[in-house]
């Protein structure tokens, strides 16, 4: 499935920052916001801790769970980064973009991550907000499969996964 470039973009965004297990300095950031083509990259420490803060506050909007509770774990989110959203001519074709050009880049990433994964709940489905099926793994994605039934973050996980229960099959069979 393809995603417009802030919807999916930013809903990936969200699922990498959910992903992070610790606070990171700004240089540690600034590769993964480049990455998802975030164009303000500079954070300051205090900026750099208001995304981490906000990052805590995207991680249940991930994974199994009814509807509404996603709905209003997003909207939540929605309220918090809202900001002036205005079309833009820059690339000469008319797109959104989420903040106003002063904006700081923390403000900026809260209210793309906020949009994406509200375009992706509302556009593509909810469910496509997963974690990863592997044990001890666990991580966020989107998943952006043709028939959206993706169960793990990648295919090394896939993998990983079916090797263990080939494993535990044969362990199975030989006690048996």
């Amino acid at each position: 499935m393809h995603f417009n470039h802030y919807g999916g973009e930013g809903a990936r965004l969200a699922a990498d920052l959910a992903n992070l297990t610790a606070p990171a300095p700004p240089e540690q950031l600034r590769p993964v916001l480049a990455g998802h083509g975030m164009t303000r990259t500079v954070l300051t420490p205090e900026q750099a801790r208001e995304l981490w803060a906000w990052s805590r506050r995207l991680v249940p909007c991930f994974g199994p769970q009814d509807l509404q509770g996603r709905c209003e774990a997003v909207n939540a989110l929605l309220a918090d980064a809202s900001s002036s959203p205005y079309i833009s001519l820059h690339t000469d074709l008319p797109h959104l973009h989420y903040t106003a050009p002063d904006a700081d880049a923390a403000a900026h990433v809260r209210a793309v991550t906020a949009a994406g994964l509200a375009h992706v709940i509302c556009h593509a489905g909810a469910d496509r907000l997963g974690r990863c099926a592997r044990e001890g793994c666990g991580l966020a994605f989107v998943d952006t499969s043709r028939n959206g039934r993706r169960t793990y973050c990648s295919v090394r996980c896939a993998n990983n996964d079916a090797v263990a229960r080939h494993r535990g099959r044969r362990r199975a069979g030989r006690v048996s």
